[in-house]
């Protein structure tokens, strides 16, 4: 369900490289969460960094919206950049795992395997 790559990179380097491959694959990241600092300003102890990446492809998400509306609370795809015991990875939830659980309609599973495979490259690039 998961792919997640590790990377002898900073996590900062990481997410900066990972911007660039997002925008060279076709796609834009429409926002970035820093969940690490987000949860140290409100007083929580957390030692890790973690960024998430919203990104989107306009074409594909349209095609899933005008197949099923509903999916607009699936989207947009999210990667994370994140820490783990010193070690930064970089991962997502599978496209085609993800929408096979909201909906069995063949054309959704076209456009996740086609989605799954750019956001793998998307992530392999920045290893």
């Amino acid at each position: 369900m998961y792919y997640i790559i590790k990377t002898e990179k900073s996590f900062s380097q990481a997410a900066t490289d990972l911007e660039s491959s997002v925008v060279t694959n076709g796609y834009g990241v429409l926002h970035i969460h820093d969940l690490g600092n987000t949860l140290r300003s409100k007083g929580i102890e957390f030692t890790e960094e973690c960024k998430i990446f919203e990104v989107c492809n306009p074409a594909q998400a349209a095609k899933v919206l005008s197949i099923d509306m509903r999916l607009n609370m699936a989207l947009p795809c999210r990667i994370s950049v994140f820490t783990e015991k010193g070690v930064t990875k970089i991962g997502m939830i599978k496209p085609v795992q993800m929408l096979a659980a909201l909906s069995q309609n063949p054309e959704l599973s076209e456009i996740a395997q086609e989605v799954e495979k750019k956001t793998i490259q998307i992530i392999d690039q920045v290893q």
